[in-house]
Protein backbone atom coordinates (compact mmCIF):
# COMPACT_ATOMS: atom_id res chain seq x y z
CA UNK A 1 0.00 0.00 0.00
CA UNK A 2 1.43 3.27 -1.01
CA UNK A 3 1.37 6.03 1.92
CA UNK A 4 0.25 9.41 1.91
CA UNK A 5 2.06 13.23 3.35
CA UNK A 6 -1.09 15.63 4.12
CA UNK A 7 0.12 18.92 3.62
CA UNK A 8 -1.48 22.22 4.65
CA UNK A 9 -0.90 25.79 4.77
CA UNK A 10 -2.56 27.64 7.80
CA UNK A 11 -3.15 31.24 9.51
CA UNK A 12 -5.67 31.72 12.72
CA UNK A 13 -7.90 28.50 11.27
CA UNK A 14 -8.96 27.29 14.66
CA UNK A 15 -12.68 27.44 13.91
CA UNK A 16 -12.17 25.05 11.35
CA UNK A 17 -8.70 22.93 11.55
CA UNK A 18 -9.91 20.29 14.06
CA UNK A 19 -12.74 19.01 11.40
CA UNK A 20 -10.51 19.16 8.76
CA UNK A 21 -7.56 17.04 10.63
CA UNK A 22 -10.10 14.62 12.24
CA UNK A 23 -11.65 13.93 8.80
CA UNK A 24 -8.05 12.96 7.71
CA UNK A 25 -6.14 11.67 10.26
CA UNK A 26 -6.94 8.07 9.66
CA UNK A 27 -6.12 8.10 5.68
CA UNK A 28 -2.54 9.76 5.79
CA UNK A 29 0.75 8.68 7.47
CA UNK A 30 2.14 11.70 8.27
CA UNK A 31 0.32 15.36 8.01
CA UNK A 32 2.56 18.36 7.87
CA UNK A 33 1.66 21.82 8.58
CA UNK A 34 3.15 25.26 7.80
CA UNK A 35 1.83 28.15 9.58
CA UNK A 36 2.07 31.48 8.14
CA UNK A 37 1.62 33.56 10.94
CA UNK A 38 -1.29 32.40 13.55
CA UNK A 39 -2.41 34.59 16.29
CA UNK A 40 -4.84 32.29 17.53
CA UNK A 41 -4.69 28.54 18.84
CA UNK A 42 -4.87 27.44 15.09
CA UNK A 43 -1.14 25.56 16.43
CA UNK A 44 -1.81 24.79 19.83
CA UNK A 45 -5.19 22.54 17.94
CA UNK A 46 -2.31 21.35 15.21
CA UNK A 47 -0.33 19.51 18.15
CA UNK A 48 -2.78 17.21 19.00
CA UNK A 49 -2.73 15.40 15.34
CA UNK A 50 1.05 16.28 14.19
CA UNK A 51 4.47 17.51 15.53
CA UNK A 52 5.58 18.38 12.11
CA UNK A 53 4.95 22.17 12.80
CA UNK A 54 6.85 24.35 10.60
CA UNK A 55 6.81 28.86 9.99
CA UNK A 56 7.08 29.91 7.01
CA UNK A 57 6.92 33.91 7.40
CA UNK A 58 3.94 35.05 4.51
CA UNK A 59 5.31 36.90 1.62
CA UNK A 60 1.99 37.43 -0.18
CA UNK A 61 2.71 34.07 -2.16
CA UNK A 62 0.41 31.18 -1.76
CA UNK A 63 2.30 28.97 -3.76
CA UNK A 64 6.14 30.19 -2.24
CA UNK A 65 4.07 28.63 1.11
CA UNK A 66 2.54 25.54 -0.26
CA UNK A 67 5.51 24.30 -1.93
CA UNK A 68 7.59 25.19 1.19
CA UNK A 69 4.98 22.90 2.77
CA UNK A 70 5.09 20.35 0.00
CA UNK A 71 9.17 20.28 0.55
CA UNK A 72 8.51 18.95 3.83
CA UNK A 73 6.54 15.71 2.57
CA UNK A 74 8.29 11.92 2.91
CA UNK A 75 5.76 9.84 2.03
CA UNK A 76 4.94 8.39 -1.41
CA UNK A 77 2.12 11.03 -2.33
CA UNK A 78 1.09 14.22 -1.10
CA UNK A 79 -2.16 15.26 0.09
CA UNK A 80 -3.48 18.81 0.29
CA UNK A 81 -5.88 19.95 1.99
CA UNK A 82 -6.98 23.73 3.29
CA UNK A 83 -8.09 23.96 6.89
CA UNK A 84 -11.29 25.03 5.73
CA UNK A 85 -11.91 21.34 3.97
CA UNK A 86 -12.83 18.51 4.88
CA UNK A 87 -13.44 14.53 3.79
CA UNK A 88 -17.46 13.63 4.31
CA UNK A 89 -17.31 9.71 5.65
CA UNK A 90 -18.60 8.96 1.92
CA UNK A 91 -15.23 10.03 0.39
CA UNK A 92 -13.01 9.03 3.39
CA UNK A 93 -14.01 5.47 2.69
CA UNK A 94 -13.24 6.03 -1.33
CA UNK A 95 -10.14 7.97 -0.66
CA UNK A 96 -8.77 4.54 1.68
CA UNK A 97 -10.13 2.04 -0.79
CA UNK A 98 -7.83 4.36 -3.52
CA UNK A 99 -4.79 4.20 -1.07
CA UNK A 100 -5.04 0.70 -1.02
CA UNK A 101 -5.25 0.28 -4.82
CA UNK A 102 -3.09 3.02 -6.38
CA UNK A 103 -0.53 1.95 -8.37
CA UNK A 104 3.31 4.11 -7.94
CA UNK A 105 2.82 4.05 -11.98
CA UNK A 106 -0.13 7.32 -11.05
CA UNK A 107 1.81 10.89 -10.67
CA UNK A 108 -1.44 12.60 -9.81
CA UNK A 109 -5.35 12.07 -9.11
CA UNK A 110 -7.88 14.97 -9.77
CA UNK A 111 -10.84 14.80 -7.14
CA UNK A 112 -13.94 16.93 -7.07
CA UNK A 113 -14.12 19.94 -4.95
CA UNK A 114 -17.50 21.35 -3.55
CA UNK A 115 -17.48 24.74 -2.29
CA UNK A 116 -21.39 25.18 -1.84
CA UNK A 117 -24.11 23.61 -0.69
CA UNK A 118 -27.62 23.78 -0.74
CA UNK A 119 -30.02 23.47 2.02
CA UNK A 120 -30.24 19.69 1.26
CA UNK A 121 -26.73 19.80 1.62
CA UNK A 122 -26.23 18.95 -2.05
CA UNK A 123 -22.90 20.37 -3.86
CA UNK A 124 -24.54 23.72 -5.42
CA UNK A 125 -20.92 24.75 -6.61
CA UNK A 126 -18.23 22.35 -8.07
CA UNK A 127 -14.79 21.98 -9.83
CA UNK A 128 -11.92 19.80 -9.72
CA UNK A 129 -8.47 20.26 -8.34
CA UNK A 130 -5.61 18.02 -8.63
CA UNK A 131 -5.75 16.86 -4.87
CA UNK A 132 -2.98 13.66 -4.92
CA UNK A 133 0.45 13.88 -6.75
CA UNK A 134 3.78 11.75 -6.82
CA UNK A 135 6.21 12.99 -4.09
CA UNK A 136 9.22 12.06 -6.31
CA UNK A 137 7.75 14.66 -9.45
CA UNK A 138 8.25 17.72 -7.10
CA UNK A 139 5.28 19.15 -8.69
CA UNK A 140 5.11 22.78 -8.21
CA UNK A 141 2.42 25.16 -6.91
CA UNK A 142 2.48 28.24 -9.24
CA UNK A 143 1.03 31.58 -8.92
CA UNK A 144 1.22 34.40 -6.08
CA UNK A 145 -3.02 33.64 -5.89
CA UNK A 146 -5.37 31.23 -6.92
CA UNK A 147 -2.47 29.34 -7.09
CA UNK A 148 -2.69 26.31 -9.19
CA UNK A 149 -0.64 22.41 -9.11
CA UNK A 150 1.34 21.85 -11.89
CA UNK A 151 1.22 18.33 -12.80
CA UNK A 152 2.17 16.13 -15.83
CA UNK A 153 2.43 12.36 -16.99
CA UNK A 154 -0.56 9.94 -15.76
CA UNK A 155 -3.26 11.79 -13.91
CA UNK A 156 -6.08 9.75 -12.68
CA UNK A 157 -10.03 11.53 -12.56
CA UNK A 158 -11.55 10.21 -9.67
CA UNK A 159 -14.98 10.64 -7.97
CA UNK A 160 -13.84 11.42 -4.77
CA UNK A 161 -14.62 15.11 -3.29
CA UNK A 162 -13.65 17.41 -1.04
CA UNK A 163 -15.82 19.77 0.78
CA UNK A 164 -15.06 22.85 1.62
CA UNK A 165 -16.80 24.74 4.98
CA UNK A 166 -16.99 28.32 5.07
CA UNK A 167 -16.29 30.13 8.04
CA UNK A 168 -18.16 32.49 9.95
CA UNK A 169 -18.20 35.90 7.82
CA UNK A 170 -18.70 37.85 10.25
CA UNK A 171 -15.40 36.82 11.87
CA UNK A 172 -13.53 36.54 8.59
CA UNK A 173 -13.90 40.13 7.15
CA UNK A 174 -10.44 41.02 7.60
CA UNK A 175 -9.79 38.76 4.52
CA UNK A 176 -12.32 39.57 2.06
CA UNK A 177 -10.78 41.71 0.00
CA UNK A 178 -6.93 39.59 0.46
CA UNK A 179 -6.42 38.30 -2.65
CA UNK A 180 -7.53 41.81 -4.11
CA UNK A 181 -5.09 43.72 -2.37
CA UNK A 182 -2.27 40.98 -3.24
CA UNK A 183 -2.97 41.92 -6.99
CA UNK A 184 -2.95 45.27 -6.70
CA UNK A 185 0.23 45.50 -5.29
CA UNK A 186 1.43 43.19 -7.51
CA UNK A 187 0.10 45.84 -10.77
CA UNK A 188 1.86 48.59 -8.40
CA UNK A 189 5.25 47.00 -9.11
CA UNK A 190 4.96 46.86 -12.56
CA UNK A 191 4.33 42.83 -12.44
CA UNK A 192 3.03 41.95 -15.93
CA UNK A 193 0.38 39.33 -15.13
CA UNK A 194 0.01 35.85 -16.66
CA UNK A 195 -3.46 35.08 -18.63
CA UNK A 196 -3.84 33.13 -15.33
CA UNK A 197 -3.25 36.20 -12.85
CA UNK A 198 -5.87 38.54 -15.45
CA UNK A 199 -8.49 35.58 -15.33
CA UNK A 200 -8.57 35.72 -11.50
CA UNK A 201 -7.88 39.41 -10.81
CA UNK A 202 -11.62 40.34 -12.87
CA UNK A 203 -12.71 37.68 -11.17
CA UNK A 204 -11.98 39.65 -7.88
CA UNK A 205 -13.00 42.74 -9.41
CA UNK A 206 -16.26 41.58 -10.25
CA UNK A 207 -16.92 40.03 -6.92
CA UNK A 208 -16.15 43.64 -5.31
CA UNK A 209 -18.90 45.26 -8.04
CA UNK A 210 -16.06 46.60 -10.20
CA UNK A 211 -17.95 45.92 -13.07
CA UNK A 212 -16.60 48.16 -15.65
CA UNK A 213 -12.75 47.71 -14.86
CA UNK A 214 -13.44 43.55 -14.78
CA UNK A 215 -15.05 44.20 -18.27
CA UNK A 216 -11.94 46.07 -19.26
CA UNK A 217 -9.48 42.78 -17.75
CA UNK A 218 -11.97 40.06 -18.78
CA UNK A 219 -11.81 41.42 -22.49
CA UNK A 220 -7.74 41.62 -22.16
CA UNK A 221 -7.39 37.91 -21.01
CA UNK A 222 -9.94 36.82 -23.80
CA UNK A 223 -7.99 38.74 -26.50
CA UNK A 224 -4.91 36.51 -25.53
CA UNK A 225 -4.33 33.61 -27.69
CA UNK A 226 -3.38 32.05 -24.12
CA UNK A 227 -4.99 30.89 -21.82
CA UNK A 228 -7.32 27.66 -20.84
CA UNK A 229 -10.02 27.23 -22.24
CA UNK A 230 -12.35 26.32 -19.07
CA UNK A 231 -11.06 29.88 -17.71
CA UNK A 232 -11.78 31.57 -20.99
CA UNK A 233 -15.18 30.06 -20.96
CA UNK A 234 -15.92 31.18 -16.94
CA UNK A 235 -14.55 34.60 -18.18
CA UNK A 236 -17.07 35.16 -20.96
CA UNK A 237 -20.03 34.16 -18.51
CA UNK A 238 -18.79 36.29 -15.61
CA UNK A 239 -18.45 39.17 -18.39
CA UNK A 240 -22.18 38.56 -19.32
CA UNK A 241 -22.82 39.20 -15.43
CA UNK A 242 -21.22 42.66 -15.47
CA UNK A 243 -22.75 43.52 -18.41
CA UNK A 244 -26.25 42.27 -16.17
CA UNK A 245 -25.68 44.04 -13.72
CA UNK A 246 -24.87 47.40 -15.65
CA UNK A 247 -27.99 46.68 -17.55
CA UNK A 248 -26.42 46.05 -20.92
CA UNK A 249 -28.79 43.06 -22.15
CA UNK A 250 -27.14 42.91 -25.74
CA UNK A 251 -23.90 42.76 -24.23
CA UNK A 252 -24.82 40.22 -22.23
CA UNK A 253 -26.09 38.43 -24.83
CA UNK A 254 -22.67 38.88 -26.79
CA UNK A 255 -20.39 37.50 -23.60
CA UNK A 256 -22.64 34.44 -23.36
CA UNK A 257 -22.35 33.50 -27.19
CA UNK A 258 -18.76 34.17 -27.25
CA UNK A 259 -18.69 31.62 -24.66
CA UNK A 260 -19.73 28.85 -27.57
CA UNK A 261 -16.49 29.56 -29.52
CA UNK A 262 -14.75 27.68 -27.12
CA UNK A 263 -16.81 24.74 -27.03
CA UNK A 264 -20.55 23.34 -26.42
CA UNK A 265 -22.18 25.69 -24.30
CA UNK A 266 -22.07 24.71 -20.20
CA UNK A 267 -25.23 24.47 -18.23
CA UNK A 268 -24.76 27.83 -17.09
CA UNK A 269 -24.72 29.57 -20.56
CA UNK A 270 -27.91 27.49 -21.64
CA UNK A 271 -30.19 28.28 -18.69
CA UNK A 272 -29.60 32.12 -18.77
CA UNK A 273 -29.76 32.45 -22.70
CA UNK A 274 -33.33 30.60 -21.39
CA UNK A 275 -33.87 32.81 -19.20
CA UNK A 276 -33.02 35.80 -22.04
CA UNK A 277 -35.74 34.51 -24.03
CA UNK A 278 -38.37 33.91 -21.23
CA UNK A 279 -38.35 37.46 -20.31
CA UNK A 280 -38.95 38.17 -24.08
CA UNK A 281 -41.91 35.84 -23.55
CA UNK A 282 -39.92 33.91 -26.52
CA UNK A 283 -40.86 30.58 -24.90
CA UNK A 284 -40.32 28.37 -27.64
CA UNK A 285 -36.77 29.37 -28.08
CA UNK A 286 -36.15 29.42 -24.33
CA UNK A 287 -36.99 25.92 -24.04
CA UNK A 288 -34.53 24.40 -26.67
CA UNK A 289 -32.18 26.39 -24.61
CA UNK A 290 -33.00 24.92 -21.24
CA UNK A 291 -33.44 21.43 -22.71
CA UNK A 292 -29.69 21.61 -23.94
CA UNK A 293 -28.65 22.63 -19.75
CA UNK A 294 -29.00 19.15 -19.12
CA UNK A 295 -28.01 17.30 -22.46
CA UNK A 296 -24.22 18.08 -21.74
CA UNK A 297 -22.07 15.92 -19.97
CA UNK A 298 -19.92 17.47 -17.70
CA UNK A 299 -17.98 13.70 -16.25
CA UNK A 300 -14.54 15.50 -17.69
CA UNK A 301 -14.90 19.10 -17.40
CA UNK A 302 -12.63 20.67 -14.79
CA UNK A 303 -13.70 24.12 -14.84
CA UNK A 304 -16.54 25.67 -12.45
CA UNK A 305 -19.68 23.66 -12.33
CA UNK A 306 -22.93 24.98 -10.65
CA UNK A 307 -25.28 21.91 -10.02
CA UNK A 308 -28.11 23.96 -10.55
CA UNK A 309 -28.10 24.69 -14.33
CA UNK A 310 -27.77 20.86 -14.94
CA UNK A 311 -30.37 19.67 -12.97
CA UNK A 312 -33.73 21.21 -10.87
CA UNK A 313 -33.11 25.09 -12.38
CA UNK A 314 -33.32 24.00 -16.22
CA UNK A 315 -36.11 21.66 -15.29
CA UNK A 316 -38.18 24.58 -13.21
CA UNK A 317 -37.89 26.90 -15.86
CA UNK A 318 -39.23 24.16 -18.68
CA UNK A 319 -42.51 24.01 -16.49
CA UNK A 320 -43.04 27.48 -16.46
CA UNK A 321 -42.11 27.72 -20.36
CA UNK A 322 -44.88 24.65 -21.25
CA UNK A 323 -47.41 26.18 -18.47
CA UNK A 324 -47.31 29.26 -21.28
CA UNK A 325 -47.48 27.54 -24.55
CA UNK A 326 -50.81 25.63 -22.82
CA UNK A 327 -48.92 21.98 -22.76
CA UNK A 328 -49.98 21.25 -19.24
CA UNK A 329 -49.14 18.07 -18.87
CA UNK A 330 -45.56 18.95 -19.50
CA UNK A 331 -45.56 21.38 -17.07
CA UNK A 332 -46.20 19.27 -14.77
CA UNK A 333 -43.89 17.07 -15.75
CA UNK A 334 -41.03 19.08 -15.74
CA UNK A 335 -41.97 20.62 -12.17
CA UNK A 336 -41.70 16.66 -10.92
CA UNK A 337 -38.33 16.29 -12.57
CA UNK A 338 -37.55 19.53 -10.52
CA UNK A 339 -39.07 18.25 -7.42
CA UNK A 340 -36.83 15.31 -7.04
CA UNK A 341 -33.78 17.51 -6.52
CA UNK A 342 -35.22 20.08 -4.30
CA UNK A 343 -38.42 18.70 -2.47
CA UNK A 344 -38.80 21.42 -0.77
CA UNK A 345 -38.49 24.17 -2.62
CA UNK A 346 -41.08 26.95 -2.36
CA UNK A 347 -41.61 27.38 -6.25
CA UNK A 348 -42.02 23.21 -6.85
CA UNK A 349 -44.80 23.22 -3.71
CA UNK A 350 -46.47 26.42 -5.07
CA UNK A 351 -46.24 24.86 -8.76
CA UNK A 352 -48.06 21.79 -7.24
CA UNK A 353 -50.58 23.64 -5.17
CA UNK A 354 -51.37 25.93 -8.87
CA UNK A 355 -51.99 22.77 -10.83
CA UNK A 356 -54.38 21.58 -8.08
CA UNK A 357 -56.25 24.86 -8.81
CA UNK A 358 -56.13 25.34 -12.41
CA UNK A 359 -56.27 21.96 -13.51
CA UNK A 360 -59.48 19.33 -13.82
CA UNK A 361 -59.27 15.84 -12.40
CA UNK A 362 -59.29 13.05 -14.57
Amino acid sequence: MVTFSLCMIVKNEEEVLRQCLDSAKDVVDEIIIVDTGSTDRTKEIAKEFTNKIYDFEWIDDFSAARNYAFSKATKDYIFWLDADDYIAEVDRKKLKKLKEELNLDVDAVSMLYHIAFDEYDNPTFSYRRHRLVKRERHFQWRGAVHEYLEVSGRVIESDIAVRHRKKDKNKNTTTSDRNLKIYEKRLEKGEKFTPRDLFYYSNELKDHGHYEKAIKYYQKFLDLKEGWVEDKIQACINLATCYRNLGDTEKEIEALVRSIHYDVPRPEVSCRMGDLYQERQLYDKAILWYHLAVQVDLSHVYGFRREAYSTWYPYLQLCVCYWHKGEKELAVLYNKKAKKYRPTDPAVLYNEEFFKKHLVSK
